[in-house]
């Protein structure tokens, strides 16, 4: 086996690997939580589910394939599969880019619409029950604060960063 250089290397403690261990575990479970939920109910995975959301929350429910890409950081080429999937279930369709000849935009379509307004109150009883139902609002606040943080932390500060949708 073979040891790391001692110099330089902060190892975590033996609190913050049992912190660190307990995230990965929990968002491992939530994601699968989520994941089971939208299948049964929707028929879609948590992450389609969230490119639909993204798509209606946007101005006239369409983005640029790439700033949607970015926004849920995947790959193009992962978000070019999805929006096939989306394409084949009638919720989402592709239009050339008005502004730029070589992008493409995302659309939400009113079938799309109508899919999140009936998964919507499913997916959102399904989080209520796996998150904010066990903490007590102190608890809630205390976690927005500190996913806050470490987001605010891992916003990549430069373009030429290897980012999954520049891939």
């Amino acid at each position: 086996m073979t040891t790391a250089p001692k110099t330089g290397t902060r190892w975590l403690t033996d609190e913050e690997q049992s912190v660190w261990r307990a995230y990965l575990h929990t968002t491992t479970l939530l994601e699968d939580h989520l994941d089971r939920q939208l299948q049964r109910d929707a028929g879609m995975p948590h992450l389609y589910y969230g490119l639909l959301v993204q798509l209606s929350q946007s101005p006239g429910g369409q983005l640029r394939m790439t700033e949607l890409a970015k926004d849920a950081k995947i790959t193009r080429s992962r978000l070019s599969h999805a929006i096939a999937r989306l394409e084949k279930n009638g919720w989402v369709r592709r239009e050339d880019c008005p502004t730029d000849k070589r992008g493409q935009n995302a659309v939400l379509t009113e079938a799309g619409r109508e899919m999140l307004r009936r998964s919507a109150p499913g997916h959102v009883a399904a989080v209520r029950q796996a998150m904010f139902d066990r903490l007590t609002p102190e608890q809630v606040s205390r976690l927005g604060e500190i996913m806050r943080t470490l987001a605010a932390g891992l916003q990549p500060d430069h373009a030429d960063a290897d980012l999954p949708w520049l891939r």
